[in-house]
This record gives structure tokens, C-alpha cells and sequence, in this order.
């Protein structure tokens, strides 16, 4: 013990962020420090010496630790000991082949419900603590730092819609729909005949009830249904995919493109939002935290290198128009939801429980801090399935309705803002 004791004051002096560091027979750092960490098992300390967040991480949520102080000095404490997680060392031939047969295992239909409801199942209520109004759970779109989360997440919605040129009676498919934001912001405000798909049976009955309190039946369907579910003879001109990719698995991710180009007029366009890696080589975060987002947060959640996206819907016969990088707009996203939570603290655990709470506090506070430091990524893919005509288009070859160029986006009047004005924002 007196060794650690040695290690752990050495530690302490380093980091940038002062910390008071307590466990069962010892205590360093200052007593006022603005991080304080209480120990209750004195190995906690050796993990937290050898950099293993993710183990730290892990008795937190059990209870077997308290962490005191501002979140964002915890996790620039954590990211100190942390390191840089990113494994750049390309993986050897068998790395990938089980990677990929455990991919293949974790992304069966049954486990793919499993996963999605595990997660997203929690607790409606919950989650509409820290959402927005239409609790859109994914990267918002800040125009200006000044924006609200609510003004950010409508701003994304109509990003999306203008993106993908949405014209009134196009038939629209939102895979992976949520709460159903998008959807129902395309119906209403681009006039679409829009389908929505998700494997949350909260969900599903959630964006039901909105499409009939909307008056939308015979406009908008949600339908609780597995991508790979949908029948090929369905076409539709649009599709969203939001937050979708994440859930697919690197083993599939081939076969989701196919089936999206199937589900693809010719000459339609497709928009693929997701979470990326931040390791060309598509490997897990090290450090243990790829572990602790698997164990509490997303089982069978899966992430590829931009790169890796690219060459799959390309070589399943998409053409890839534009990509837009919205990793800094994901930190402030994560960032004002975790302000959000932490000012409900009480609630949330009446509605969710003391495990989850601490481990979505660990998960939004950490997640920002991983998109700040370029750890993860997120990209927008706009993508068209090309009709073979030259003459589609504005220019000859487009083959699509896209005009390549983006002036499209960007006509006045400026964008609407429907909800959340008041709300307050983190910075």
C-alpha cells in the first residue's frame, strides 16, 4: 500500500485538473480540490493508476466509488489518464476475423431487438428529461454558438429535409425513426408520404399516438420492423438512415447498403448520419471505455471509420455526393444534454434507477469529451442510387435530382423555430 500510496501522489501532481484522491487507508491531493474521487476498495486505485477508465467507469455505476466536482473537470481528468484511447496499429488478419465473426454473432435479428430495447426501452420519461421538446436523439446542428438545443435539433431537421431535396407526395423512409422528429418534420413541413421503422416497442407506441393526436394516419406510418424486414418491392424516393449505422454491425454493414439501394428509386437520394470511429482501422477505444458504452449504454453497438462507409455503399452501387463532419456539433449536443440531466438529478433517478443515472452521467459527460478530443466522429453521407440517365438533373450526367452544388440548402427565409426558446444552453 505504501507504494500506491507513492504512485498515487505522483499521479496527482501531475495532472492538469487538481484532484483529492481517498480510499480505504490513505488520501492525497489538496481537500479542496475540484475533483474529488472516494474510494471504497483499494484496488479501484491500482486500475485507476494503470489508466483503465473504463474499470473506474464500471464501480462508479456499481456504487463502489463517488465522484464529486463539474463534470467536465472529471472527464479531463479522465482523459489525462486515459491517454489518447485511439489504437492506430492496423489489426492482423485473425483480429479482423473475429471481430468480424463476433459482429456476425451480436447482429441477429433476435439480439439486434434485444440491444435496441435494452437501450432505448429505459424509460420514455426519462429520456424527455434531457431531450428536447420532440426528443431528437442525435447530433443537432448549431448554425450559431447562440442557438438552444431545441432551435439546434429543428435546425438539424431541416438540414436533413434540404439535403435530401424533399418534395411534397415523395414516399420518405426514416430507418431507425426514434421518437419520430424527423419523420413527422418532413410530413409536415415538406408534405412526404413518410414510413418510419424501429425495433423500440417505446418508440413505436410514442410516435403512434403523435401521428394521431397529428391527424397524420394515411401520411405518416411507423411500423415496428427490423431493416432487413422490409420487403425490396417497397421503393421509396428518400431515405434517412440517423443514428442507424451504430446498430448494424461491421459484419452487415455490406448487406445494409444492398438493402438500402434496394429499397432506392433509381435516382433517389439517401442520407446516412452516424456516429464514426476516430481509428482508421476501426478499432474499440482503449482504456476500457468501449467496454463500459457496451456493458451500460449500447450492447452490440459497432463503429467504423468513415472510410469504411464510404467503400461499402460505394461498392453496393451507391455514389457518394457529399460528406459533412458534425463531430464538434456532437460534443456541444452530448454537452447540453448532460447539463440538461444533471439539473434533474433527483427525477431521473426516480424514473430510471441510481445504476442508469450514473451511467448515462458518465456516458453524455464522457461521449463530449470524446468528440471535443476527435476520439469519435460524425458524419453525414449524402449518397444517390444513380438512374443511368444522362439526362436526370440539372447538369448532364447527375443521373440523380441532386444538383452538385449546395446553394440549395441555404435559401431564404431563415429557418423556422417552432419550440424550446427559452431553453438554456451549455457552453
Amino acid at each position: 500500500m505504501n507504494a500506491l500510496s507513492h504512485l498515487a501522489a505522483s499521479l496527482v501532481d501531475r495532472l492538469a485538473v487538481p484532484i483529492a484522491l481517498e480510499w480505504p487507508g490513505g488520501r492525497v491531493g489538496p481537500a479542496n480540490a475540484p475533483v474529488q474521487l472516494k474510494l471504497r476498495e483499494w484496488h479501484q486505485l491500482a486500475a485507476l493508476l494503470m489508466g483503465r477508465i473504463g474499470s473506474v467507469g464500471n464501480a462508479y455505476v456499481r456504487g463502489e466509488l463517488d465522484i464529486e466536482g463539474r463534470l467536465r473537470d472529471v472527464m479531463d481528468v479522465a482523459a489525462e489518464l486515459a491517454h489518447s484511447p485511439l489504437q492506430t496499429a492496423p489489426p492482423t488478419p485473425w483480429t479482423r476475423v473475429l471481430r468480424r465473426a463476433r459482429s456476425r454473432r451480436l447482429h441477429q435479428r433476435h439480439r439486434d431487438a434485444e440491444q435496441v430495447r435494452f437501450h432505448y426501452d429505459l424509460s420514455d420519461d426519462f429520456f424527455a428529461l434531457w431531450l428536447d421538446c420532440r426528443r431528437v436523439y442525435s447530433c443537432a446542428y448549431y448554425q450559431n454558438p447562440a442557438m438552444t438545443l431545441a432551435q439546434a435539433q429543428e435546425a438539424k431537421l431541416e438540414h436533413i429535409c434540404r439535403k435530401l431535396q424533399l418534395q411534397p407526395g415523395q414516399r420518405f423512409l426514416d430507418i431507425g425513426a426514434g421518437w419520430g422528429g424527423l419523420l413527422l418534420w418532413a410530413a409536415e413541413h415538406y408534405g412526404v408520404q413518410a414510413l418510419g421503422i424501429t425495433l423500440s416497442r417505446d418508440q413505436h407506441a410514442h410516435v403512434q399516438r403523435l401521428i394521431e393526436q397529428k391527424g397524420l394516419q394515411g401520411r405518416v406510418e411507423i411500423r415496428l420492423l427490423d431493416y432487413r424486414d422490409l420487403p425490396p418491392t417497397e421503393r421509396f424516393h428518400r431515405i434517412a438512415s440517423i443514428g442507424m449505422c451504430e446498430h448494424v454491425g461491421m459484419a452487415n454493414l455490406d448487406g445494409y447498403f444492398v438493402q438500402l439501394w434496394q429499397l432506392l428509386e433509381p435516382g433517389g437520394l439517401l442520407l446516412n448520419h452516424s456516429i464514426t470511429a476516430g481509428s482508421m482501422h476501426s478499432n474499440p477505444m482503449g482504456a476500457g471505455l468501449s467496454e463500459f458504452i457496451e456493458t451500460h449504454i449500447f450492447p452490440g453497438g459497432e463503429l467504423v471509420h468513415v472510410s469504411e462507409q464510404a467503400r461499402s455503399l460505394s461498392a453496393c452501387g451507391l455514389e457518394l455526393l457529399d460528406a459533412e463532419n458534425l463531430r464538434p456539433h456532437y460534443a456541444r449536443t452530448l454537452w447540453d444534454w448532460s447539463l440538461a440531466l444533471e439539473s434533474q438529478l433527483g427525477r431521473a433517478r426516480e424514473l430510471a434507477g441510481e445504476t442508469a443515472v450514473r451511467a448515462y452521467r458518465l456516458y453524455l459527460a464522457g461521449s463530449a469529451t470524446a468528440f471535443e478530443r476527435g476520439w469519435l466522429s460524425l458524419y453525414q453521407l449524402l449518397a444517390s442510387r444513380p438512374d443511368g440517365n444522362l439526362g436526370t438533373g440539372e447538369l448532364r450526367g447527375a443521373q440523380c435530382g441532386y444538383p452538385f452544388n449546395r446553394t440549395h440548402m441555404y435559401r431564404e427565409p431563415p429557418l423556422p423555430m417552432f419550440c424550446g426558446a427559452g431553453q438554456a444552453t451549455s457552453v
